[in-house]
């Protein structure tokens, strides 16, 4: 029996979905850091990253610990102004279930001064520049999926001799009701500075 062909009505509501979703999905809208890529290779890149502060909390249990709502009240005005800051891409975490998570603050904000967190548990850093490596991958980015991109990372830096420093840093661009296959993730790892 032969598969029924969607009618073009169908069709057409198909179309008109997917592009309606497609600007709820997109991270242009948000800041990003703006690295450098000093060498690139498919889907690793050699980055250079400016200072940048971030704001973090600990993370016990991905998704299921309250972390990203701690950091979204800070920007929403949980802080010593009761000033809203513009959410940022991506949303960093040094863990795949357990570790820290982290907004970067915007450039503006920085510049004129971060507010206070008013919550025990936020804390404001600065990440001084540094060299990554990055690997970009899609897909849902859980944990499994990205400890498997962090071993493709590790081992593309090994096979390069490149000297790495700490643990990978995972990068997280997308809101959760993007479809995986639109979504970018990486996995990102220090490098030491070249010796002279």
């Amino acid at each position: 029996m032969d598969s029924p062909v969607p009618s073009p009505l169908k069709f057409g509501l198909l179309i008109t979905l997917i592009t309606s979703l497609l600007p709820a999905c997109a991270r242009e809208k948000y800041e990003s850091p703006a690295y450098k890529v000093v060498e690139s290779a498919g889907a690793f890149d050699i980055r250079d990253y400016p200072e940048m502060t971030l704001a973090s909390t600990p993370m016990q249990k991905r998704g299921a610990d309250g972390s990203f709502m701690k950091l979204f009240r800070f920007i929403q005005g949980r802080n010593d102004r009761s000033e809203k800051i513009a959410m940022t891409t991506p949303v960093l975490m040094t863990g795949t279930e357990s570790g820290a998570m982290s907004f970067v603050v915007p450039k503006g904000v920085v510049a004129r001064g971060v507010p206070s967190p008013s919550s025990p548990d936020v804390t404001l850093s600065t990440r001084p520049p540094a060299r990554f490596a990055a690997y970009r991958f899609s897909g849902s980015g859980n944990p499994a999926q990205s400890g498997v991109a962090a071993g493709k990372l590790l081992a593309w830096a090994e096979a390069r001799k490149l000297a790495v420093l700490g643990t990978p840093l995972f990068a997280y661009y997308n809101p959760p009701w993007t479809p995986g296959f639109m979504r970018r993730n990486e996995v990102l790892i220090r490098l030491a500075p070249a010796s002279h």
